[in-house]
């Protein structure tokens, strides 16, 4: 028995809340091409344990008419039917066939088989023509006509649980986080524990996580000397702390949204933070100044850290800025905390030996 169906529609309805805003190429997985890929591998029975398995083509020639002939007979003679020589293409196709590659490259591999709904048939040549594809079955579950309401937004979670990613899990809650921030002041707390509210906004969001996350999980002993926001608006700033250590910290444009330092270490290390929601990442001009700034106040180039810090690699921010940033300087995502990106070297012949690395991972 094949799968009882519901319409293109409804499977993209569902796909949306499946994979809210934050998942990884969430387009690709939640538009009408994906919904009536969905709708095809589960016309014909292409199921996880079934046995059968979908072509590109089984997507771009299926019809309107096709597609409301929902008896078992006429689904499997399409699924034998469409792979044969002299198969007469509906009129009113749903794709063209100059569709296969993104619906094969997009829509498939960068999209179902990475989150892991779609797999694909082992064993099968790259050129061969035969389906190679098959719904996951407790995804393919997800479009059961009978499941509505409570049950099946239990269902969509207990999914979502089980097969996103920690990373993907991590972009999703981030989103929801900046969602809500959207209507409200959001409220950082720093090391020493006192609390400052910023403006809403993604770029509060980060800066918060910077403070409260960052700043331990990098450093021994932090601290906070400043901290702002768009307007040049200053919402903390230690000019005691700052005395003390030897930095004189001026209100000026080349400052970044945060400086954090770290007091454990005999001479403290400057940690120069800048928030990228949009624009306006740490590059080489703007490391070269910073630099400036601080050994002119006696500090040494080992003494400071430049870090540009993003919500989520797969944002468009950090897809923009990454070509501009500067080596020597480090960036670090919201949405993978305990990792950051170290682009090695200020000169090339600083960088060290691939086996360097391998040792430090150990």
């Amino acid at each position: 028995m094949l799968p009882p169906l519901v319409d293109a529609k409804e499977i993209q309805r569902r796909l949306r809340i499946i994979f809210p805003e934050g998942v990884a190429h969430r387009n690709y997985v939640i538009r009408e091409m994906a919904a009536r890929t969905i709708f095809v591998l589960l016309y014909i029975g292409a199921i996880e344990g079934a046995g059968t398995w979908m072509a590109p083509k089984h997507v771009y020639r299926m019809g309107t008419r096709q597609s409301k002939r929902r008896a078992d007979r006429a689904r499997k003679a399409y699924l034998v039917d469409i792979l044969k020589r002299g198969f007469k293409t509906p009129t009113d196709r749903w794709f063209q066939d100059n569709t296969r590659e993104p619906i094969r490259d997009e829509t498939l591999r960068d999209g179902f088989l990475r989150i892991g709904a779609v797999l694909t048939r082992p064993g099968i040549a790259t050129t061969s023509s035969k389906g190679r594809y098959a719904l996951q079955s407790k995804f393919a579950s997800l479009f059961a006509p009978a499941l509505l309401d409570q049950p099946l937004a239990a269902a969509i979670s207990a999914w979502q649980q089980e097969n996103l990613s920690a990373g993907a899990q991590a972009r999703v809650r981030l989103h929801q986080q900046s969602s809500a921030a959207a209507q409200l002041t959001v409220l950082v707390t720093f090391p020493n524990g006192e609390s400052r509210r910023m403006a809403a906004g993604p770029s509060s969001i980060i800066t918060k996580a910077v403070v409260e996350v960052f700043a331990h999980r990098f450093l021994k002993d932090p601290a906070v000397l400043w901290v702002s926001e768009s307007g040049n608006k200053v919402i903390q700033r230690d000019d005691k702390l700052a005395r003390d250590i030897g930095l004189k910290i001026e209100s000026d444009k080349l400052l970044p949204d945060t400086i954090l330092v770290d007091l454990a270490p005999k001479e403290p290390m400057i940690v120069f933070v800048e928030v990228v929601a949009t624009d306006g990442p740490i590059g080489e001009k703007r490391r070269m100044a910073l630099l400036e700034l601080v050994t002119q106040a006696g500090f040494e180039p080992t003494q400071v850290a430049f870090v540009t810090a993003f919500q989520d690699r797969n944002a468009s921010a950090f897809k923009k800025a990454i070509s501009d940033l500067a080596w020597g300087s480090f960036a670090w995502c919201l949405s993978e905390p305990d990792h950051i990106i170290a682009l090695d070297g200020t000169v090339p012949s600083g960088i060290r030996l691939l086996t360097d690395f391998g040792r430090a991972a150990e």
